[in-house]
């Protein structure tokens, strides 16, 4: 990445959703056409989002990392992804990443069996202000770096939305979760402002 100074248009949707993912998907490739990212991280709980990304991509030089939520998010023993969209994600080429949400699984049950508020809930309340998408694009990043799908240090860019879909693309600098304090956003380029 050049150390000029960049102009860059970034896409503000009305509302959260996603009836905005055709244009994430646009968004996300202008900016790795332009600058050449070579890793590309998508947040995918049925597998929608994540088929949609990763036959979009299929074949090119930019890696793409399909992150899902965890096993017993919603219920226990279960997954919210089909088998048909993981195949598909595979057959395209893409990485299917299936971890802990960093701020949320072992905190939201302490928080729920005895109150209050603990440190990674209150990190994932401040990044909420943004809104549900960018918090879950950092979070995604760390869980990629953590798993060594992504290098820390490197700029990577970032798509998750708002329940389903995708409505949010950022730009970040890669952290592990042990070192989340060194994570930069680097640039938003979409997000929904209500």
């Amino acid at each position: 990445m050049s150390k000029e100074n960049i102009e860059r248009q970034i896409v503000y949707f009305d509302s959260p959703g996603k009836a905005h993912t055709p244009a994430c998907l646009r968004i996300a490739r202008g900016a790795i056409e332009q600058y050449g990212y070579k890793h590309l991280i998508v947040a995918s709980t049925t597998g929608e989002t994540g088929v949609a990304f990763s036959e979009a991509f299929k074949g090119g030089d930019t890696r793409v990392i399909v992150v899902t939520h965890s096993y017993g998010f919603r219920e226990a023993n279960a997954i919210e992804i089909s088998p048909e969209s993981v195949e598909v994600i595979r057959q395209n080429g893409a990485t299917l990443y299936t971890g802990t949400m960093i701020t949320h699984s072992l905190e939201t049950a302490l928080s729920t069996k005895s109150g209050g508020m603990y440190p990674a809930m209150i990190v994932a309340q401040a990044l909420r202000r943004f809104g549900e998408g960018p918090k879950v694009c950092c979070e995604m990043v760390m869980m990629a770096a953590d798993a060594g799908l992504v290098p820390e240090g490197g700029e990577v860019v970032v798509v998750a939305g708002t329940g389903r879909g995708a409505d949010t693309v950022m730009v970040v600098r890669a952290a592990a979760s042990k070192r989340f304090l060194d994570l930069k956003v680097l640039e938003i380029l979409a997000k929904p402002r209500g």
